[in-house]
């Protein structure tokens, strides 16, 4: 495929990796409580590095992690701790592992009680936001809406979940569509996002 043959959005450049998560997953609308966990989860271990760092170690991430289960990930020890910090795959920051534990009990406490995704999803009333950028410079690196979930989540207990790193994975999530609007994706998206959940 040849770079941008689907997109009017530049930021995945010539990385085939990239390319491929553009054209498949980012803005695609997703619903499924431990998808969005595992995506904020490493929105969170983004923070200070790129993307494609991260896209680059998803599958470390998600052998080390256990798949992001957060029911396992919840009951993670100190010894537990050490042996992700030794583990040169995935990125090891001690306090981005260490909320992660913390995140995924906080995650326990909101499916028991609303459901994840509800959760997530309430922010733009169920429905992905259909932007109708022209250029990337027009994207805000956080918006209303992001500042609120982000503040919502702390008040629930996650860390490494600011209003830039939850807005990025608004975008990742389809939560908005941010897609240029002479991207290929961007007219895809908006049709996903009609379809019911």
């Amino acid at each position: 495929m040849k770079p941008e043959a689907s997109t009017g959005c530049t930021w995945p450049g010539t990385d085939p990796l990239y390319l491929t998560y553009h054209d498949t997953e980012w803005g695609v609308p997703e619903y499924d409580d431990r998808a969005l966990f595992e995506k904020l989860i490493l929105d969170g271990f983004q923070a200070g590095l790129s993307w494609i760092t991260i896209l680059r170690k998803r599958e470390n991430f998600r052998e080390a992690f256990d798949y992001f289960d957060p029911e396992r990930i919840a009951r993670y020890t100190p010894a537990r701790v050490e042996k992700l910090l030794k583990n040169e795959g995935i990125i090891r920051h001690r306090g981005k592992i260490e909320a992660t534990i913390g995140n995924a009990r906080a995650y326990a406490d909101i499916m028991e009680r609303d459901g994840f995704s509800n959760f997530i999803w309430s922010f733009v009333d169920g429905k992905p936001l259909q932007n109708k950028w022209k250029n990337i410079r027009e994207v805000p690196a956080e918006t209303e809406m992001s500042q609120k979930l982000s503040k919502a989540l702390k008040a629930e207990g996650f860390r490494f979940c600011g209003p830039t790193i939850v807005y990025a994975f608004a975008q990742a999530v389809g939560m908005v569509n941010d897609h240029m609007i002479g991207c290929t994706r961007h007219k895809e998206c908006a049709e996903l996002a009609r379809k019911k959940r």
